[in-house]
């Protein structure tokens, strides 16, 4: 039987992205996979509904019908509940699921007994590059942080020779220098601005200064990377946190536009930026916090809004790879594909999802009406203590027996003294 693939038109007001491009339609046809679209699913991303079925999508207004047949289902967010309960038993159900935040949908996914894939969860490894989300979208809100804080910015980025005088160059500070960070140095580098940056892993000091930016890092803990086994940035001790807040709080004053990307996965995304410290920058600086949608990197910040705090623009725009919809969904397209190439049988055109392998073990949700990732499965109960043989029904009560013994001790005749041997 064919492969039946349903792509899902995303029902939140601020994702603009799909999970599907006309490019993608065209390489999951060859493979001999059926796709049907949901109607409108493309139009913010710029791809309406003729350029899906030019690719060779169907597309409708039905998602009921379609998602009761369909084998997998994508979506860039997690589906919503009416949506899985369509679902038939054991589809493959690919998209950024938030497990962490979501807890209710992973919930009902494993009820509908659906396998969840979460695809943020993707592991680091060779093999998952180009499956990898977190890079590819991490990548464009890099870019775009910075031409947002160039937006709000009340003057030019590079130096300028005139005959008026000289323009200084703007100073740029990149908060974690991970996928995003990385490219934010490199965009706003590009513009002209001093830069540098700041990570708690030692091993960033090399990329940032690759890019022409200035490291800016105390001495880590003792034989401690910053990082976790997957690649991830990870929190770092109280004692660590006091050092960095010391170090950056000086140099943050001396900043132009601060451009926060630090997340940890599973966790609120730590506080780098504290009142004190945006209150120490001049009127007309700009902060940019990517991390608004998971508490912020500054507690000042509010998502979806650009804050004014004594002169300092916080700017918390959620979504902001769905800033740039059309290449974010494009690349976000072609990690599905990639994912579902890899454990697709080409021979008989089925899929083959390998739950031993570290990709599918890394990403996996949920499987067979369970909860099965190891960081969201609920604890195993421990076996029941063997309970012991019931006591014999007492006829006395423990006073009474006391008393009893008590007494019988009373009239018995006091032990001879023993001779002592030799005497």
């Amino acid at each position: 039987m064919t492969v039946q693939l349903t792509v899902l038109k995303e029902e939140q007001a601020s994702e603009t992205r799909v999970a599907a491009s006309p490019e993608t339609v065209k390489k999951l046809k060859a493979m001999g996979v059926s796709v049907t679209v949901e109607a409108g699913a493309g139009v913010k991303s710029g791809f309406d509904d003729n350029d899906f079925k030019q690719a060779g999508a169907s597309v409708t207004k039905a998602i009921v019908a379609s998602l009761k047949k369909a084998d997998v289902v994508v979506s860039v967010r997690a589906p919503s509940a009416a949506k899985i309960k369509s679902m038939k038993a054991n589809a493959l159900v690919i998209g950024q699921l938030n497990p962490y935040q979501n807890a209710a949908g992973v919930k009902a996914m494993a009820s509908q007994k659906v396998q969840a894939m979460s695809m943020e969860l993707m592991p680091r490894i060779t093999r998952a590059q180009s499956m990898d989300v977190l890079s590819s979208q991490s990548n464009l809100a890099g870019y775009k942080a910075v031409l947002d804080a160039t937006a709000e910015y009340n003057r030019a980025l590079p130096m300028m020779m005139t005959a008026a005088g000289t323009v200084p160059a703007a100073r740029v500070f990149v908060m974690g220098a991970g996928v995003a960070g990385l490219q934010a140095i490199a965009t706003a580098k590009r513009l002209g601005a001093i830069v540098s940056a700041t990570d708690v892993r030692a091993a960033a000091a090399e990329q940032v200064e690759s890019l022409g930016g200035t490291f800016v890092m105390v001495e880590p803990d003792e034989g401690d990377s910053g990082e976790t086994a997957g690649g991830y940035a990870k929190e770092m001790s109280a004692d660590y946190q006091k050092r960095q807040a010391e170090l950056v709080a000086e140099h943050i004053a001396k900043q132009d536009i601060v451009i926060c990307t630090a997340l940890i996965p599973g966790r609120p995304a730590p506080e780098l930026v504290t009142r004190k410290m945006v209150e120490s920058m001049k009127p007309g600086s700009v902060i940019v916090d990517l991390a608004v949608e998971q508490g912020g990197n500054c507690k000042l910040s509010k998502p979806g809004k650009i804050v004014q705090h004594k002169g300092v623009a916080l700017i918390g725009h959620q979504n902001v790879p769905g800033r740039l919809a059309g290449n974010a969904s494009e690349l976000y397209a072609r990690n599905i594909l990639s994912f579902i190439d890899a454990f697709f049988d080409k021979d008989k055109k089925q899929l083959a999802i390998d739950w031993e392998d570290e990709i599918v073990l890394g990403i996996g949700l949920t499987r067979g009406g369970e909860i099965v990732h190891e960081a969201l499965a609920p604890p195993a109960k421990a076996a029941p203590a063997k309970k012991k043989p019931a006591a014999k029904k007492a006829t006395k009560s423990a006073a009474t027996r006391h008393k009893t013994a008590a007494r019988t001790a009373a009239k018995k005749p006091a032990p001879r003294k023993r001779a002592a041997k030799g005497a």
